[in-house]
């Protein structure tokens, strides 16, 4: 197999989203669709939109950051109040809430485009996300309801894996080329405890407090059952927040935001740690499924 150099990724995926006519984002602000986003801006000027939830679970500031990115690229945004918190399926957080997060966002989307764009008579051919293929092998329900809603994947059907979007990103000068993952706060919420928006604003508060205090880039604070935050690292990290002065200042301000117990992982950070207590049969069914966006 040859190794294709970033500017045959960049024409490859340039030539599918070429493809599509109008074109609608669903844009987070991470890397995955900010690369597409800025795919989709080169590949139709002036037919491309980018879409941003804004919820409660979206972490504070990154709506903001949104705009500055957008700006950035040359797309216009359309920020979209969603309503996944009214969802009984969302809050109760059974293993597949992230399935009922992307139908509501897909919805919102397509009621915008039906009712506002339409109506202007610049409405979308297309939805497109930020998923790469390196996500079809992990535990993804949201997959299937971009599958519900006939949302492409651009870089999907151009072959890109994670490596390759960090890639592009840095090729296109994009500030977000190395940006940590940032899955949505209800993420953090072990799976079976409800989803509410004051434990929601818990997580925000507490993952910020530690960003700033500590200078960390990449971590998670996970909100498991009677009120117990469970705090992950990188494991060279962990010394510094176990150092005696740093503990009773991250107890002190953890227990101000409602958290009644605190705790270190000593297995240190790693992404999707909660899914490790799903049912096999769960991860099992998603697997047979096919996880095809």
């Amino acid at each position: 197999m040859s190794i294709r150099t970033v500017e045959q990724k960049q024409e490859e995926l340039l030539q599918i989203l070429r493809q599509y006519g109008r074109i609608g984002v669903a844009f987070s602000g991470g890397v995955d669709s900010t690369v597409v986003a800025k795919a989709a801006a080169l590949a139709a000027p002036g037919d491309a939109v980018a879409l941003i939830a804004d919820s409660p679970s979206v972490p504070r500031g990154t709506v903001e950051e949104a705009r500055e990115l957008a700006a950035l690229i040359g797309i216009p945004l359309v920020v979209l109040k969603t309503t996944e918190f009214e969802k009984d399926q969302y809050r109760a957080n059974s293993g597949n809430r992230c399935f009922h997060c992307k139908d509501t966002l897909y919805s919102t989307i397509t009621a915008y485009n039906t009712v506002e764009l339409s109506q202007r008579g610049v409405d979308l051919d297309v939805i497109v996300n930020g998923t790469n293929t390196d996500d079809l092998g992990d535990y993804r329900p949201g997959l299937q309801a971009a599958a519900d809603h006939h949302v492409r994947s651009p870089l999907v059907e151009a072959g890109l894996n994670k490596a390759d979007v960090r890639e592009l990103a840095a090729y296109w000068e994009l500030p977000v080329w190395n940006k940590p993952a940032s899955p949505c706060l209800s993420s953090r919420i072990a799976h079976g405890l409800e989803v509410t928006i004051e434990r929601v604003r818990r997580v925000d508060e507490a993952e910020r407090f530690l960003k700033e205090r500590f200078g960390l880039n990449e971590l998670r604070v996970r909100h498991e059952f009677n009120d117990l935050a469970r705090i992950e690292v990188p494991r060279e990290a962990i010394d510094a927040l176990s150092a005696e002065e740093a503990r009773d200042e991250i107890v002190q301000q953890f227990e101000s935001l409602g958290f009644r117990y605190v705790t270190i992982d000593l297995a240190g950070f790693r992404s999707g740690s909660m899914n490790a207590v799903l049912p096999m049969s769960v991860l099992q069914d998603h697997r047979q499924a096919g996880s095809t966006p």
